[in-house]
């Protein structure tokens, strides 16, 4: 087993080029999780310095990995943008207020060569919401279009699984480098990560990591931009939604839900999140329709949202399936069944962005 005291006098010896002292010494050091044969923290510096650290931030990784008994190690360098004077006070929403919570940060320049961010979102977990994202992603990019598809879920990354990719992904000049399946560029904490690791960050930490992988990530290029960001929100409506969605000029938000009350009272919710920090809600998507969850009622509170009702998707066992097996369906059956579904919503979507 690791002791935490090793790690610790492991980032001690690796000098902050600024301060001169040691990353731990230097408070660089951001939730340390030491575990069995595992560690991870975050390497928090200024956004201006973000290049300049990665250098350190490899240092660590392999600082860490020296340790005797250590098996796995996972270091994030997360960037901020440090405030000049007093504590920020800018970019306070009517949802922060509402909910008694801290400021928000000054929001961020749109990660560089996107033209559209699109939030996929859900008021409460279990509606789907990530197979609904992934394969909404691929049928934009059966479009023509090109996709990337960020997951936002730190706390239960799917898309790894989702999309059938593995092992941490190339850094080249400071920039991550995304993995590419079907067709689309992903980025997930999982891909940092073992499948098991259990990832203990609050609220600021979390966020943090999603701004790193939202803004430090090379999506698209001057000459071919990235046509649309699909960013797989985390389930529900806490800090991290509301600290995501301040801090990324997000161009639209589509809801998940399946048609019973209690999925549907925590998709109006989501809306009202989206209504408060001004990010246009483009639609209500039904998932899991049919027999057993009933059908319909995401079309009727589409209706009394006045939000568009961009289609339903039935429950059916390919879906599932396809998740499981880093195979969606919309990319490997493109003239089936669930493609033709996605095909619709997708075109709704295209028509809303003006992509």
């Amino acid at each position: 087993m690791v002791e935490r005291t090793a790690v610790i006098a492991a980032l001690d010896a690796i000098i902050d080029p600024v301060s001169g002292q040691g990353l731990v010494a230097a408070g660089l050091v951001q939730g340390l999780v030491v575990a069995d044969d595992r560690a991870g923290f975050a390497l928090e510096v200024d956004r201006s310095q973000a290049a300049a650290y990665a250098p350190v931030r490899d240092a660590a990784e392999a600082a860490l990995k020296a340790i005797p008994g250590m098996a796995r190690v996972s270091v994030i360098l997360t960037a901020e943008t440090k405030p000049a004077a007093a504590p920020r006070t800018a970019g306070l929403s009517k949802a922060a207020v509402d909910q008694g919570r801290a400021k928000a940060p000054v929001p961020t320049d749109r990660p560089a060569h996107v033209r559209r961010v699109l939030a996929v979102a859900s008021g409460k977990g279990g509606v789907g919401k990530s197979t609904v994202a992934v394969n909404l992603a691929a049928a934009l990019a059966a479009r023509g279009l090109l996709v990337g598809i960020l997951d936002a879920d730190v706390y239960g990354p799917s898309l790894p699984t989702m999309l059938g990719i593995s092992g941490q992904p190339a850094y080249e000049d400071g920039a991550i480098v995304p993995h590419v399946a079907h067709g689309l560029k992903a980025m997930s904490v999982g891909l940092l990560t073992k499948m098991d690791d259990a990832m203990i960050w609050r609220g600021p930490m979390a966020s943090q990591a999603i701004t790193q992988m939202l803004t430090q990530t090379r999506w698209g290029t001057a000459e071919a931009p990235l046509d649309v960001l699909v960013v797989d929100l985390p389930p529900g409506t806490g800090d991290v939604q509301l600290t995501l969605i301040q801090k990324t000029p997000l161009d639209g938000a589509v809801i998940v839900s399946t048609p019973q009350e209690v999925a549907l009272a925590d998709a109006r919710r989501a809306h009202t999140l989206f209504q408060r920090v001004n990010v246009p809600t483009l639609g209500l998507i039904e998932n899991m329709s049919g027999s057993v969850f009933g059908q319909g009622g995401a079309k009727a509170e589409a209706e009394r949202l006045s939000i568009p009702f961009l289609g339903d998707l039935p429950l059916d066992a390919a879906l599932r399936e396809g998740g499981d097996a880093g195979r969606p369906p919309v990319a490997v059956d493109p003239s089936g069944d669930i493609a033709g579904r996605f095909d619709a919503i997708a075109s709704r979507i295209v028509a809303a962005l003006d992509l």
